[in-house]
């Protein structure tokens, strides 16, 4: 049962929730394969799944670690129940804490991160909808060569404008794991595919040089 305070009562509804998020994705593909009577091969799902499952496990649960206390109760919930984490929620929920002048992991921070992920949800869900029904009139002027370039860029560019904020408060911090990061990225190219798997690895060397900061008194 749901306690009295607000992170017991989260839990609970946040538990319901992504629960019932995981039954009806898997009820989706279950109730195809009911309708029409075909069932694919179990050798072959299990096949499938043994490429790709690990990698995403491995992910999903760096994810958790990284994001919930960023997050907070309410805006983790709801975030790995809608999606975008990455490229949409966080940067969502940093950037609403930050102009209300809110620190995570406090409660007030938790309702803002809420609120914004919440938002931003509608938001993406409204956008899609007109999307969807224009799809015929858009995908000429999407697909414009002059709009590729554009398209490109839009996680840096986010991801960008939100680092300028946080590198200029904290450049001390930020200096080491970002060039560790550039270097890494020119020097093997092919682990751009695995940015969620380096995320940890970033906040490690952050923390590690915080601390060594710290107890030379430079921070």
């Amino acid at each position: 049962m749901a306690g009295n305070s607000y992170e017991e009562r989260t839990h609970y509804l946040g538990k319901i929730w992504i629960w019932t998020a995981v039954i009806v994705f898997l009820l989706v593909p279950v109730s195809i394969c009911i309708y029409y009577n075909a069932w694919p091969p179990f050798m072959s799902v299990l096949k499938g799944l043994l490429g790709v499952a690990p990698i995403y496990w491995t992910v999903g649960v760096i994810e958790v670690i990284t994001f919930t206390p960023m997050l907070g109760t309410g805006g983790t919930y709801l975030a790995f129940v809608t999606g975008n984490l990455t490229n949409l929620k966080v940067p969502c929920a940093i950037n609403a804490m930050e102009i209300n002048d809110v620190k995570s992991g406090t409660e007030e921070g938790d309702i803002v991160s809420t609120i914004a992920v919440a938002t931003s949800s509608i938001v993406t869900t409204l956008i899609i909808a007109v999307g969807v029904i224009l799809l015929g009139t858009l995908t000429p002027i999407l697909n414009s060569p002059t709009l590729k370039p554009a398209f490109d860029n839009i996680l840096p560019a986010l991801f960008g404008a939100l680092g300028v904020v946080y590198i200029s408060k904290n450049w001390k911090l930020a200096v080491t794991p970002m060039v560790f990061m550039a270097v890494l990225f020119i020097a093997v190219p092919s682990l751009s595919g695995s940015v969620g798997v380096l995320v940890p690895v970033g906040a490690i060397i952050s923390i590690a040089v915080a601390r060594l900061l710290y107890k030379k008194n430079m921070i």
